[in-house]
């Protein structure tokens, strides 16, 4: 007999009337419809979006039980919720919602031998101190791999990502390393590696944290003496992941104690990942030793996503959120918005709320509006061949004696300037603003921004340089 959505959805009616209370059920799931049965998907529609959220908080795995039972273990569930005169249309209609069946991740329940140990082991996050520790993994679970899309930009990351979680402590991506700018997904895929480890080995301990927080716990733990049994509390985890590993420069008695912490992770076998805005080398006021140790596994770099991949992100966020837009408008957002997924994924949302808050249909001068504000810094992305030529002009010079191995004090000075606002205005590594400004080091860049803030502090004619040369760049 074929299976149809409302067979499928009755059988599913009677194992759930089995299992919960009969108001619920009178409450919850007889106001509900089946609507259609694709492949193993099934679409039900649901009153409100108020609904469709209290089910999947309240009943998400109940209903992933019913339907794997009807449908087998790719069972998927659909929400259609009716929709009364949003987004500027005339008609109802229908959002399309799909199911996460994703719930929180759960603590981990940790024996600790108290031989050796103080029975008074503190956990950071869970004091007074007991001896079975019940660990909060600190992590969130709706970035996972599945909305994690890959592109050309991330598929080193990604990839890398997936192998540590298939096989944590066990690979040569140890540390794991993921590095890039500013809302280019770095803590997205670090918390997707860790949800990933939960599902797959629900008995390791993974523990998110981010740099600032483990240095305010140690700084904690000296002031009321218990550094060791800080330090014993991380040697328990199984995979530690520290977000935003450069907030440790500078601040040697924390460079320490990580130190100390990740020798042992490592060791014996534990998987440590890390993320940071800078690749190792360009990484200031962190000990060579650690930085040695960053370097041991893979250092993997997130790029800006290419246009192919802001399509797909634009689009999964709109399946995501059950709602439809023309493709026009999807291109359009996609070609003005190149610098971040997060920038992104802001102009997108800001299009939906306008729509919906105002009931203005969503059309191309709309998003114009709306993705004008993201585009405005956008448009303003310097790139290090224009610093060069605003450079080169101001000093009445050309780019390419800028870049020429030339000792004359005005062109050095020059040179330095160039590297110091690229610096300043671009998110390109040390290494990659030597590369372009004339085939210097990482090391030279670095020097080259150190004079100008001496300079600036001591000299008032070049203080006058810096300034102008701002105002020019900053237009």
């Amino acid at each position: 007999m074929t299976k149809t959505a409302q067979s499928v959805w009755n059988n599913c009616l009677s194992f759930i009337k089995d299992n919960i209370q009969d108001q619920a059920y009178k409450t919850w799931f007889e106001p509900i419809q089946s609507v259609e049965l694709n492949d193993n998907a099934l679409s039900i529609q649901v009153p409100s979006k108020f609904f469709y959220e209290w089910l999947e908080e309240h009943y998400v795995k109940l209903l992933k039980v019913a339907l794997t039972k009807e449908l087998g273990p790719s069972a998927k569930l659909l929400y259609k919720i009716k929709m009364e005169n949003t987004y500027g249309n005339k008609l109802p209609f229908t959002e399309q919602i799909p199911s996460y069946n994703r719930t929180a991740v759960k603590p981990q329940e940790v024996d600790v031998p108290i031989v050796n140990k103080n029975p008074e082991l503190k956990n950071p996050f869970i004091i007074p101190g007991i001896r079975n520790l019940k660990i909060e993994s600190q992590l969130n679970a709706n970035y996972s791999f599945d909305n994690f899309l890959e592109g050309d930009s991330n598929r080193l990351a990604r990839s890398a990502g997936m192998a540590v979680a298939n096989k944590p402590g066990g690979t040569s991506f140890n540390p794991l390393l993921i590095f890039g700018g500013v809302g280019l997904g770095k803590t997205h895929l670090a918390h997707a590696i860790g949800v990933e480890i939960k599902d797959k080995y629900p008995e390791k301990t993974v523990l998110y944290i981010s740099a600032e927080i483990f240095t305010q716990q140690y700084i904690d733990s000296v002031k009321k003496n218990t550094r060791n049994d800080f330090i014993h509390f991380y040697q328990l985890i199984d995979v530690l992941i520290i977000d935003d590993v450069q907030f440790l420069s500078g601040k040697s008695g924390t460079q320490d104690v990580f130190f100390h912490i990740f020798n042992h992770l490592h060791q014996n076998g534990k998987q440590v990942i890390l993320t940071s805005d800078k690749a190792p080398v360009d990484m200031q006021d962190i000990e060579q030793r650690l930085l040695s140790r960053f370097k041991w596994g893979l250092s993997a770099e997130l790029h800006q996503p290419d246009y192919e991949t802001r399509i797909s992100i634009l689009k999964n966020i709109l399946f995501r959120d059950g709602v439809e837009m023309p493709d026009e408008i999807i291109e359009y957002v996609a070609k003005n918005i190149k610098s971040n997924v997060r920038e992104l994924e802001g102009a997108i949302i800001s299009l939906i709320a306008q729509s919906s808050f105002n009931k203005r249909e969503v059309t191309i001068d709309l998003a114009k509006q709306v993705v004008e504000k993201f585009v405005k810094n956008v448009k303003r992305e310097i790139s290090i061949d224009y610093i060069q030529k605003t450079v080169s002009d101001y000093f009445q010079l050309d780019v390419e004696t800028l870049q020429s191995k030339t000792r004359k004090r005005h062109v050095v000075q020059a040179r330095q300037l160039a590297m110091f606002f690229a610096k300043k205005f671009t998110k390109a590594s040390l290494a990659n603003i030597g590369s372009q400004i004339g085939d210097r080091d990482h090391a030279t860049v670095l020097h080259a921004c150190k004079t100008v803030d001496n300079l600036v502090a001591t000299d008032k004619q070049f203080k006058k340089f810096v300034d102008d040369i701002n105002k020019k760049l900053s237009l």
